[in-house]
Order: C-alpha cells, then structure tokens, then sequence
C-alpha cells in the first residue's frame, strides 16, 4: 500500500497543476511555474497538491525500504517528498504577473517566506535526477540501469534550462519545468508500480 500511494501520489500531483494550470485565469501554463498555482484566491489547490503528493512521496519511500528494493532510491524520495511539503508550506511571492494584477517583474526584495521556497525547490529540483536515476537499480535489469542513466541525464538537462529560464524569466519557463516534472514523475510512478508487483 505504501508503494501504491507513491505511485498514486506521483500521478495525482501532474494531474492537478495540469488540469489547475489550465483552468486558472490569469495563469499561463507556458511561463508561470507551477509553485505560482499556490498563490490568488484558488492557490490552496496546489498548496494542497504540495503537501499531499510529498506525503505519498515519503509513504513510497518508506515502502521501498520496506521492500528492500534500494536504500538510496527511498532516502531520496523521501527527501524529495519533504522538499514538496516544505513548497506548500511557504509559498513564493507574487511576481512576474501572477496573481493577476501583480508587476511584471520580480520584488525588489523576496520575503523570507520566498527564500524558504527557493530552498525547498533546490532540494526538489537537485533531488529530482538523482532519484530518477536511483529508481533504476530499484528493479533488476541492465536495461533498467540504462534507462534511468538516460533519464537522468535529460532530467539533469532540463533542470539547468529551467534553472536558466527562470533567471532570464523566459517566456516559456514553466513549459520547461512542467516537462522536467511530468518526466521524472512518470518514471518514479513506473518504478515504483514495477517494485510493487514484485
């Protein structure tokens, strides 16, 4: 059950920015991040979305080690799942747009709650590679050790072009982190649907 809620959380948390993302006025999917979703008057959506996919993230963390699959690949997904928590828990500043009526560019100065974020999502965004790749010595199989060394190493290249955009605020830097999520997540779900069939 413990590997169920990961792979359900992993699924549900995509789910809910997309589906959010598009319905939100004001919001563009293309530029605003997905941490953006947590602020305006409908942002306890993905607050909520924070708090309960990092729970499922800890909970499939600790049903690997559970399952004895791979000590490294559930230490970070726990560590992943707390950095999600931390994210809903201290929201980013209004800026570039978003909520509607705020300037088009940043805050003269971030709020500490900002920093908090900022610290939470270098954990997510660090962690992220690192789990993907760790989730293929989960399963046995050369071809999963393949596979994860190849997603990491786009995950790794998406993350340095959202990081990138982000500071360039590009017009298309939540498109980028939106595709770096929705890949890492996917895998980790597989992986983690993979173990518990086992």
């Amino acid at each position: 059950m413990l590997l169920i809620c990961g792979v359900v959380s992993c699924c549900a948390f995509i789910l809910v920015f997309l589906i959010d993302g598009w319905t939100r006025p004001g919001y563009s999917p293309v530029r605003h991040t997905i941490s953006a979703l947590a602020l305006g008057s409908r942002g306890w959506v993905q607050t909520t979305n924070f708090l309960i996919s990092g729970t499922g993230l800890i909970a499939g963390g600790l049903g690997v080690m559970q399952a004895q699959a791979n000590w490294l690949f559930a230490s970070l997904l726990i560590l992943v799942g707390i950095g999600l928590i931390a994210s809903g828990v201290f929201a980013m500043d209004p800026m570039r747009g978003y909520p509607p009526g705020t300037p088009q560019t940043d805050p003269v100065e971030l709020s500490l709650r900002h920093r908090l974020h900022d610290h939470a999502g270098t954990v997510v965004f660090f962690g992220i590679p690192l789990t993907a790749f760790a989730a293929g010595f989960a399963v046995e199989g050369l071809g999963a050790n393949i596979v994860a060394g190849v997603v990491a190493a786009v995950l790794v290249g998406g993350v340095v072009a959202f990081g990138s955009a982000w500071e360039r605020d590009s017009p298309v830097t939540g498109l980028i982190q939106k595709a770096v999520v929705v890949g890492a997540f996917s895998w980790v779900a597989g992986v983690l649907l993979i173990i518990s069939l086992h």
